[in-house]
């Protein structure tokens, strides 16, 4: 598939009314993961188009093409509204955050077993430790707050335990910042992934960042300020790999790339007939904003879509699967951690690093951290955490379940 030779069904964008905006939202009870969480992506996706355009129209002197992001954007918009509204009234915060982290960690996961450069591989590799470890603290929560056991909700597809301790994740700014890609070199798969990786953290960034402070109870705002932090690091990271030298025009066709690689994927992958409906019809509205973008890119820049992408057909779809081996394999980088450009092994950090520093300035006591309260309640009110394990974990320094690790991953020899 090159949707650079599809015929979208108009060249015009067509505008939706208040009732198409309303889909039927799905069933919290019966729907399955891959769905809520296909929602999540996808609607992700959308905030970011927005926000790229709403960025365009700030750093661009040109009214005609102003007038052309707005008009892509009015239908981004509403593309974005059909696809939250999608979400049930009486799926609870944080049942919905159950789901963010599950796409977290299986879509990290899905993109890094078919990534090609090593770099962004390795950046992909760590962030998936983190997003696992926030899955078990928020599940431990859940059951602990509002009795719902997580397992039921991803399905048994992905497992609740342990990974790099969320304490340890908390770093220096320094040591987020990663090497960018470059277009010209790098493989299309390449692109499509720091692109959608990024949007992705960033929009389970920004629900943190506004739903943290509704949340009911005190440790449960205290767990979501801590780990909306965490994301703004992966974000940082993720977006540090995006090649800066790209041109505002190049990137909107990028952007629109992206949406039409990702709603093919997600509409050869539903199994709910209703939402995979909307997904064709927003593939075909995609269809449209790229050729608009990829018009403009040629009477602006004198360059045509093929000097882009060379290759411009589609690479292996994404499809949101249980990848429970892999994420074992990646355990034995448990010990990363930044530092500047890399990251490295705790014990291979210099002891002045700006990692330990950080560390002392931000949590102190242990006993002020969220994420490590959250567990250790749990483990007094239960005698042990929550967890939803196939087998022990694959680092046995975490197999422990009467007391939660905070030195893994953070303190050398450990």
């Amino acid at each position: 598939m090159n949707p650079f030779k599809e015929m979208p069904k108009t060249e015009k964008i067509t505008y939706a009314n208040w009732s198409s905006l309303a889909p039927k939202p799905y069933d919290k009870n019966t729907t399955g993961p891959y769905t809520k969480t296909r929602v999540i992506l996808m609607n992700g996706t959308e905030f970011e188009a927005n926000w790229f355009l709403h960025q365009l129209n700030r750093h661009c002197t040109n009214n005609d093409i102003r007038r052309a992001a707005a008009g892509v954007r009015r239908q981004e918009q509403q593309q974005q509204k059909r696809i939250a509204a999608l979400k049930p009234i009486d799926e609870t915060i944080l049942e919905t955050t159950i789901g963010y982290e599950q796409l977290a960690v299986d879509l990290t996961a899905e993109m890094a077993m078919k990534e090609p450069n090593p770099f962004v591989k390795e950046q992909l590799d760590f962030a998936l430790l983190e997003d696992f470890d926030h899955l078990y603290r928020y599940a431990n929560l859940l059951d602990m707050e509002e009795g719902v056991h997580a397992e039921r909700l991803v399905g048994a597809y992905t497992e609740i335990t342990p990974g790099r301790p969320t304490v340890s994740e908390h770093r220096h700014p320094d040591d987020d910042v990663r090497r960018y890609i470059n277009n010209w070199q790098d493989q299309l798969i390449t692109r499509l992934h720091t692109a959608i990786i990024t949007a992705a953290e960033q929009q389970t960034m920004n629900y943190y960042m506004n739903i943290g402070s509704f949340y009911h109870s005190d440790l449960g705002r205290k767990l979501y300020s801590e780990i909306a932090m965490i994301e703004e690091q992966h974000v940082t990271g993720y977006g540090s790999l995006m090649d800066p030298s790209s041109t505002w025009l190049e990137c909107w066709v990028m952007h629109e790339f992206t949406e039409c690689y990702l709603y093919y994927s997600v509409c050869a992958d539903e199994s709910d007939p209703n939402i995979k409906k909307i997904w064709m019809q927003h593939f075909e509205e995609e269809l449209t904003h790229l050729k608009i973008a990829s018009d403009l890119l040629c009477k602006y820049e004198g360059r045509e879509w093929n000097q882009l992408f060379p290759i411009a057909d589609f690479p292996s779809l994404i499809k949101l699967k249980s990848n429970k081996e892999y994420i074992r394999k990646v355990m034995n980088d448990v010990r990363l951690t930044g530092h500047k450009e890399m990251t490295v092994n705790i014990n291979d950090i210099p002891d002045g690093a700006k990692y330990f520093s950080y560390q002392r300035q931000v949590n102190g006591s242990i006993s002020k951290v969220a994420s490590h309260n959250v567990i250790d309640k749990y483990i007094k009110k239960n005698g042990q955490d929550y967890r939803f394990e196939d087998k022990p974990s694959a680092e046995s320094t975490l197999r422990c379940r009467t007391e939660d690790n905070t030195v893994l991953g953070r303190e050398k020899g450990k």
